[in-house]
């Protein structure tokens, strides 16, 4: 029985500093490598939030190829029996990337500190400045689609009633007003929610807790499947992640996001 059994997938840091010394445990660190050098919670890997996406224009959100994903998981010591736990310090976008990849390995064993870092540091928890050895072991990863909207799937997708595109850019990026690509504005029908709209600042980034309301009255709803996209899928790790904490059955991400959708010449867009 895994000391995390009976929690959910978003936990306090109470509940992991009582299980910092599981032995499935493996926790990743996603903030930069000066924030973990300059201290880290105890016994967590650094994983440089750029290995989590695969880096090329136009769309650099797109996933990494398999065999960096099986030199990065390898590295962690990823093995079935597993726990993972993973945190950033800006309120979840890059950890709920990671989760995103987890999911892609079909691998189901994970939770969300709450707030990440920011709330580690809140509640004065030790830090730590030594850095695990990665592991060294090969690693053979089997891929799931099932998790990942494609261009193609989300536009035939496109206008369906029960469909949710949560655009979690800036209203300025959604209105066109700001673009980071040939073309500017959003998917047709897309609904804009800014992924900070969801973090809690009085209570250190934590995931808010009347986030499920929100969303209900934009019409992101569980009844619903939910793509989330911003410009890169970094942003909409964050609503990846909190869709999936609000116990909604149906969440994909689309990886190209922005980046591929507003770089196609014949993509649909509206402003």
């Amino acid at each position: 029985m895994t000391a995390f059994a009976d929690l959910p997938l978003v936990i306090e840091p109470a509940d992991l500093a009582s299980r910092l010394t599981a032995p499935e445990l493996i926790l990743v660190d996603l903030t930069s490598a000066p924030r973990y050098a300059a201290g880290h919670i105890p016994g967590a890997r650094f994983v440089d939030p750029k290995r989590t996406q695969l880096g090329q224009p136009p769309a650099p959100g797109l996933l990494p190829e398999r065999h960096e994903l099986e030199r990065l998981f390898a590295e962690l010591g990823h093995r079935p029996d597993a726990v993972y736990v993973v945190y950033d310090d800006e309120g979840g976008g890059w950890a709920g990337r990671f989760i995103w990849l987890l999911d892609v390995i079909g691998h189901h064993r994970y939770h969300y500190l709450n707030g990440g870092l920011q709330a580690w540091l809140a509640e004065q928890r030790p830090l730590s400045s030594e850095s695990p050895a990665p592991a060294s072991a090969s690693l053979s990863l089997t891929l799931d689609d099932a998790p990942t909207a494609t261009r193609h799937y989300l536009q035939g997708r496109l206008g369906a009633a029960d469909l949710a595109i949560w655009d979690a850019r800036s209203p300025a990026e959604y209105c066109g007003e700001k673009a980071f690509a040939a073309r500017a504005g959003h998917i047709p029908g897309a609904i804009n929610f800014e992924w900070t709209a969801g973090m809690d600042q009085s209570r250190a980034l934590r995931i808010r807790q009347d986030l499920a309301t929100q969303l209900a009255a934009l019409g992101i709803t569980p009844d619903k499947e939910v793509i989330t996209h911003c410009q890169t899928h970094h942003r909409s790790g964050f609503t990846y992640l909190a869709a999936k904490a609000l116990g909604y059955p149906r969440v994909k991400a689309y990886a190209g996001s922005w980046g591929e959708w507003g770089n196609l010449p014949d993509t649909p867009v509206e402003r």
